[in-house]
């Protein structure tokens, strides 16, 4: 399974995930006329894109779906974020169903995705676990508080594309309000860096597993910092970077 992460972070967030003849979107959170760049420059037309699935309908998440309706895209939410998304086409909305409870599995062509429920201020917030047809499982965790067990079991796989937004201790000691800092340390905020690798620690196994970090902070995090507390929690399990795992810093 081919990643190409187009954008992260409050600026927009958009990825490309590509098997075989298969290409979707999670996100479009940037300027339609970015995206139509920044897939040519990953080797992706945007006539091969399947669907985009939207984790939740924060500006920095859909700003870019106006593409939907140019190229006439399907675009997958759930019932709630179709509250908060407009301008999409009527016969291009898909909503994501439940089950007895329970988000149900939704096949295209290569893949099979999985929705599942995170835990962000947003009306029905989704990550996603997407598999391919070649053993490929990736998870995809762009906004959430914090990563419960029910989440953790949809997550395990051999890729993760996961946010390490913030270092708490910067958020503190930063310039945002008191409102805001209460919001990105809530359990519907954002993901620090340690809480991150709390989750890391107990999925990855040492099997070569690919984890990109993503949305960090540009005000209250740095690379090195969010790579730095990932790798020293999965050192504790005795797994190295570039030897039992891959680690890229987004």
């Amino acid at each position: 399974m081919d990643v190409q992460i187009l954008a992260s972070g409050s600026g927009g967030n958009c990825i490309a995930l590509r098997s075989g003849s298969t290409t979707i979107l999670i996100d479009a959170g940037i300027a339609k006329t970015k995206i139509e760049k920044r897939l040519l420059d990953v080797g992706i037309s945007v006539a091969e894109i399947s669907a985009i699935f939207v984790t939740h309908a924060h500006g920095d998440h859909i700003k870019g779906l106006p593409i939907a309706n140019k190229y006439r895209i399907p675009v997958y939410a759930s019932d709630g974020e179709w509250n908060g998304i407009s301008g999409v086409d009527d016969e291009l909305r898909r909503t994501v169903s439940t089950l007895y409870g329970k988000y149900e599995m939704i096949e295209l062509d290569e893949f099979h995705i999985y929705p599942f429920k995170t835990h962000h201020d947003a009306y029905e917030p989704l990550g996603y676990a997407i598999e391919d047809d070649h053993g490929n499982r990736c998870s995809v965790v762009l906004d959430t508080g914090h990563v419960d067990q029910d989440m953790l079991e949809m997550m395990e796989g051999t890729i993760y594309i996961i946010e390490a937004n913030h270092d708490p201790q910067m958020v503190e000691e930063g310039d945002y309000p008191d409102s805001v800092k209460a919001r990105i340390l809530s359990d519907i905020g954002h993901l620090s860096n340690e809480q991150t690798a709390k989750a890391l620690y107990r999925l990855v196994k040492g099997r070569g597993e690919r984890i990109y970090l993503t949305h960090l902070s540009g005000s209250n995090n740095m690379p090195v910092l969010a790579r730095m507390t990932v790798e020293a929690a999965l050192q504790r399990r005795g797994l190295l970077a570039g030897e039992h795992y891959f680690l890229e810093v987004i």
